[in-house]
């Protein structure tokens, strides 16, 4: 579904990302592991729009995205959940829902339809619904975020750092709810500090390294790769199975 070829990307005269390929299908989870400064959150940001890509090409299905403003991504399917949650504080969680539906209905009922079906996949959020999205734990802001982006209908979640500040049990109800999320005709690509967590959800995975993939294959084989065991999983591969 979504393709992203020989990509290059940066800021100004900085070039981030080298040459970068990647795939993600529906019903897939994807990650992209790698140290601070590889270039995660870059890609993300340059498959939304946000940043402009300076070569290469990223498609969904037969659209070419990489021209595209960032409102006419989210139009064509592709919703990004950026780290740090940025929600807006002053406003009620329900006025954030109802936000992230803003490019495609106008339709007060449409609204209220998918308004439901979020909340019914974060509860908390039906009991906080009138509550001011800032004063939110970091764990409801999270499930805030990531229910504003299933709002706007799309086919590509792009999710960047979910686990990041938040409490162990929270976690592993934001790791499983990603992974209810790809059996609903979705494509997820996700970048997580956790790197364990990460491969072990993942369909497919990618490691990059200063801007470039040096590792791909399934998260399950990358578990077992030495190098990832070394570099990413804090030990090898037999000191990680004794």
């Amino acid at each position: 579904m979504l393709q992203v070829n020989q990509l290059y990307s940066g800021y100004g005269p900085l070039t981030v990302l080298r040459d970068v390929s990647i795939s993600v299908d529906v019903g897939q989870i994807v990650s992209l592991i790698g140290a601070n400064g590889a270039g995660k959150t870059t890609l993300l940001r340059t498959i939304s729009g946000v940043i402009p890509a300076s070569s290469g090409a990223i498609t969904l299905d037969d659209d070419n995205l990489t021209r595209r403003s960032v409102h006419e991504i989210v139009r064509l399917g592709v919703a990004h959940v950026p780290e740090g949650r940025q929600v807006f504080g002053g406003l009620t969680v329900r006025d954030n829902l109802e936000l992230g539906a803003i490019t495609w209905s106008r339709n007060a009922d449409d609204r209220a339809d998918d308004t439901d079906r979020v909340m019914a996949l974060f509860p908390r959020l039906r009991e906080r619904s009138r509550q001011l999205a800032g004063t939110l734990s970091g764990g409801e802001q999270q499930m805030l975020a990531i229910g504003r982006s299933l709002m706007a209908r799309p086919r590509v979640l792009l999710l960047d750092e979910p686990s990041l500040g938040l409490a162990p049990m929270v976690v592993t109800m934001i790791f499983e709810t990603i992974v209810q999320l790809k059996s609903n005709d979705l494509a997820i690509l996700l970048v997580e500090q956790n790197a364990r967590a990460a491969l072990a959800m993942a369909d497919h995975a990618y490691v990059l390294e200063t801007g470039s993939v040096v590792i791909s294959g399934p998260g399950a084989k990358l578990l077992d790769n030495e190098r990832v065991q070394e570099i990413y999983l804090g030990g090898s591969t037999s000191s990680a199975r004794s």
